[in-house]
């Protein structure tokens, strides 16, 4: 659903101060409103400790805490079909899509996957400097082997599959994926 479309939603179902598109409360399209107590509230029931909150998904931005995160591509296509269901497995929600770039959010967080006139080309390497990898809260061991199982399907391939779930240190139990174009993820259980 894009942007808009949620802030239809949630207007239609009496909550007030609803604007569209991607961004955080008091932004130019930001969605989501403010609370009696000043607090951003959420459209995606996530709370400020990241967990579900099923009492109006209120949450918090607190200076330092990450805003976006945005990665541009070489092929939008297949990024978006691969980013896309990973994040959808993680729980973000679509946000909005722009013809050059899509968005998806969870929380005030949102994270933008882009492949437009400014991308050079070369493709990424994230061995290469700059950044290596994403990491997410990825929910329980079961939950992410459940991921890991599907990711093939998906556009991502297992890293490191001799020393998985363990590639990270014996009490680190995560996956790494990689997609198409050499972006990588590590899964983190909970």
């Amino acid at each position: 659903m894009v942007a808009a479309e949620s802030a239809s939603a949630l207007a239609a179902a009496g909550v007030d101060g609803v604007a569209g598109g991607v961004g955080g409360v008091g932004e130019a399209g930001g969605v989501g409103r403010v609370g009696a107590d000043g607090l951003a509230v959420g459209v995606n029931g996530v709370g400020a400790d990241g967990e579900a909150d099923a009492g109006g998904g209120r949450t918090a931005y607190r200076r330092g805490g990450l805003h976006h995160v945005e990665v541009w591509v070489g092929d939008l296509v297949a990024a978006r079909a691969s980013w896309g269901w990973l994040l959808g497995e993680l729980g973000w929600v679509f946000g909005d899509d722009w013809g050059h770039g899509v968005a998806w959010e969870l929380g005030p967080v949102y994270l933008v996957v882009e492949s437009g006139p400014d991308v050079a080309a070369g493709g990424h390497d994230r061995r290469r400097p700059g950044v290596n990898h994403l990491a997410f809260h990825a929910g329980t061991r079961d939950q992410v082997d459940a991921i890991v199982e599907a990711a093939e399907g998906h556009g991502w391939e297992l890293l490191f599959a001799d020393r998985h779930p363990h590639a990270g240190g014996p009490d680190h139990y995560a996956a790494y994926l990689q997609d198409g174009q050499g972006f990588e993820v590590e899964l983190v259980a909970t």
